[in-house]
């Protein structure tokens, strides 16, 4: 009998690391499928990215309507409860025998409440992470409690969940499912990539992806607008925007992208959702990536360049040598260009290491869930002797 593996996916960053695996479990003879798609998926504000999930061959099973047209606090909560109660119908029609979730956003933690409340096992792709910024912290710490099997990107994150009183023989480090994008995946040439773009490389090019801090208040305005200042003064330099989530202050965030869009479009483009291919080939042809986002940290090394993390949201995450932390003031954003260009960087940037795996993840990930049997969803606390 073919085991009913369910994947949940709620945004377009989290469907591209899901894709290896996807691809993985859909040539399996010994695994039926299936898919949940929710959240920014299904809004036309951020480019109803299911139908790229269709367009890639994969079979929809449900869609489950849960993000309201609100970035506050309390509308983010009530998508909570929306989700919870769409995905209990779900999984009632489609019995799977396990559920993988990945991260920690808003969509997946509603998911893995009603997984669990279900008692259906769940598969949770990096715990253990931290990014100390964000409620994002406090969700995936949640989100593995009520998770049965574990797989992370480094050993130092398997060591957090076992922290967390996960035992340690349900806990894998397999690596990050980004790299084996890059390396399974045919990338497009750079006179290719600017026509798909309609987008012209410069002599000097970044991509910025910026998101809320959802820790700190009122703050994304200020430090995206600082970023924007010194991005202005930059000589010969072209910019690839990728638009926030749909976090708190997610939409402030994007009218700034677009008003200043509009005022620099000789030098400036931005997508609401690049997809995949289009985002890892503009990562090969850029200098490097800046702002916030977790790509900047485990993709772009895999690239030999740089990225510019600004802030806090992901603080306490494990960084190659190729990240330049800074503070999101206009001095600290300054300094970290400088260096980013200076001719010692560029020399370290050639000998860069990812410490976030080798591009195998998703067999890894495959070859254990199908022979690990779950006979039982009790779990005993695994206790550590200090």
């Amino acid at each position: 009998m073919k085991k009913k593996i369910c994947i949940i996916t709620g945004t377009r960053a989290e469907y591209g690391l899901f894709f290896p695996l996807l691809s993985e479990l859909k040539k399996d003879t010994f695994v039926e499928l299936q898919l949940i798609v929710t959240g920014m998926h299904l809004s036309p504000e951020f480019g109803l990215t299911y139908k790229e999930i269709e367009k890639d061959g994969f079979i929809i099973n449900e869609k489950v309507e849960m993000l309201l047209s609100s970035d506050t606090e309390v509308g983010i909560s009530k998508s909570i409860g929306l989700g919870i109660i769409g995905f209990t119908d779900a999984l009632q029609r489609l019995s799977p025998d396990l559920v993988i979730l990945l991260g920690d956003r808003v969509e997946t933690f509603a998911a893995s409440i009603a997984t669990f409340i279900a008692r259906i096992p769940i598969a949770h792709l990096y715990g253990g992470e931290l990014t100390e910024g964000a409620i994002d912290d406090a969700l995936r710490h949640s989100i593995t409690k009520m998770s049965y099997l574990h797989f992370t990107s480094a050993e130092e994150y398997r060591k957090r969940i076992i922290q967390l009183g996960e035992s340690p023989d349900r806990v894998f480090t397999v690596g990050a499912l980004g790299i084996d994008n890059i390396k399974n995946l045919k990338l497009l040439s750079k006179k290719f990539l600017e026509k798909e773009l309609n987008f012209s490389f410069n002599k000097y090019n970044l991509l910025v992806t910026f998101h809320p801090v959802t820790l700190e208040q009122n703050t994304s305005g200020n430090q995206f607008q600082n970023l924007l200042d010194i991005i202005d003064e930059l000589k010969e330099t072209n910019i690839v925007f990728t638009k926030a989530n749909a976090d708190p202050d997610g939409r402030i965030i994007n009218k700034m992208i677009d008003e200043y869009i509009s005022k620099n479009a000789d030098k400036s483009t931005c997508f609401t959702s690049m997809g995949q291919m289009h985002y890892l080939s503009t990562m090969k042809y850029v200098d490097a990536v800046i702002g916030n986002s977790s790509s900047g940290l485990i993709e772009a090394p895999s690239f030999n360049i740089g990225t510019i993390n600004i802030g806090d949201r992901q603080k306490g995450r494990i960084k190659a040598r190729s990240v330049i932390d800074c503070d999101a003031t206009k001095e600290s954003i300054k300094n970290a260009l400088n260096k980013l260009y200076s001719e010692d960087f560029k020399e370290k940037l050639k000998k860069i290491v990812n410490p976030h795996g080798n591009g195998t993840a998703a067999k890894k990930i495959l070859k254990i869930i199908k022979t690990f049997t779950i006979t039982d969803l009790k779990k005993i606390f695994y206790d550590i002797t200090f």
